[in-house]
């Protein structure tokens, strides 16, 4: 078969000739790879530098996917901890990690839409206390798992959702995707009286904005809660103590380790069933499987994927 392998942490992935893998217990199965996305987790899991990567090289990237089972069947799966990913034309799945997809169903839709839309959908599920008629703040929301967390936002019944962003283009889009509102960073005391707060940036900026936030709330007893999901603008940031003592902020973080395994695979269905209704708007671009190298570093709007 053909894959894209990865022999290093600073190498791009080259495509070539790479040996089927074998199942070698009865929770693994051979399937087909029909699509799979290159997402911001791909990426950092294949150099090293996410903290679930496990640092083994060489390997084949590639975190979820859209596969055919022996079967026929359709199914989306996501992979962990394995050295063969979707990035293949073949690769092995364990099926309980799986969720069987409808016929007629667009892989390519699918590839790009999970992973993204699934880091504010677990969050709102799984994170917080999340009521129809909160109010939510987006922090990053041009990006693509940003916008469409607004979109989930508004799907789980949000009174209101903000979209922040830098790209003042890119903002007045998401008011069509269902912002109420949307602001640049230097308006962020705007969305001061949020209750939830959905964090891509993280870094100085995620920093910079808590206490005009605080500072402007209407009661600072009402509880805010600040998902830190990705972290765009940096591994840390210097969150000023008053942050914490000024207002009823709470801080958590939604990923891999903070949201058991079980729970990512319980969402999967009805997500799966929301993209497939075309309840959120997803923005993908299918490309070869060969041409991985060309688009590896590549920035865009449209989620690639890539298609074997």
């Amino acid at each position: 078969m053909h894959a894209a392998v990865i022999q290093a942490p600073d190498t791009p992935p080259v495509y070539r000739e790479h040996p089927d893998p074998a199942e070698r217990h009865d929770d693994e199965m051979l399937v087909q790879v029909l699509a799979a996305g290159l997402h911001h987790l791909t990426r950092s899991k294949a150099n090293g530098s996410h903290y679930s990567a496990d640092g083994g090289y060489p390997l084949v990237p590639g975190a979820d996917g859209v596969v055919r089972d022996k079967e026929g069947n359709l199914r989306y799966v996501v992979l962990d901890g394995t050295p063969n990913g979707t990035f293949a034309d073949r690769t092995l799945i364990d099926p309980r990690r799986s969720v069987i997809l409808p016929d007629g169903i667009d892989p390519v839709r699918i590839a790009a839409a999970m992973n993204p839309a699934m880091s504010s959908w677990v969050a709102l599920r799984r994170r917080v206390d999340f009521r129809a008629g909160q109010r939510v703040l987006v922090l990053g929301a041009t990006g693509n798992a940003g916008r469409m967390a607004v979109q989930i936002a508004k799907l789980f019944g949000a009174a209101h959702v903000i979209g922040a962003g830098r790209d003042t283009t890119r903002l007045k889009a998401l008011t069509a995707l269902g912002a109420d509102e949307t602001i640049t960073f230097d308006e962020i005391g705007r969305a001061a009286d949020v209750d939830v707060v959905l964090d891509y940036v993280w870094g100085e900026p995620a920093a910079g904005a808590m206490i005009p936030m605080l500072t402007a709330r209407a009661d600072r007893a009402v509880p805010l809660t600040w998902i830190q999901i990705g972290s765009l603008a940096g591994q840390t940031a210097p969150i000023p103590s008053a942050a914490l003592r000024a207002a009823r902020l709470r801080i958590v973080g939604s990923g891999i380790g903070s949201v058991p395994a079980r729970d990512f695979l319980a969402e999967l269905p009805e997500l799966a069933s929301a993209v497939a209704a075309g309840a959120i708007d997803v923005q993908a671009r299918a490309v070869p499987l060969a041409e991985v190298a060309r688009v590896w570093d590549a920035e865009t709007g449209d989620r690639v994927v890539l298609v074997p």
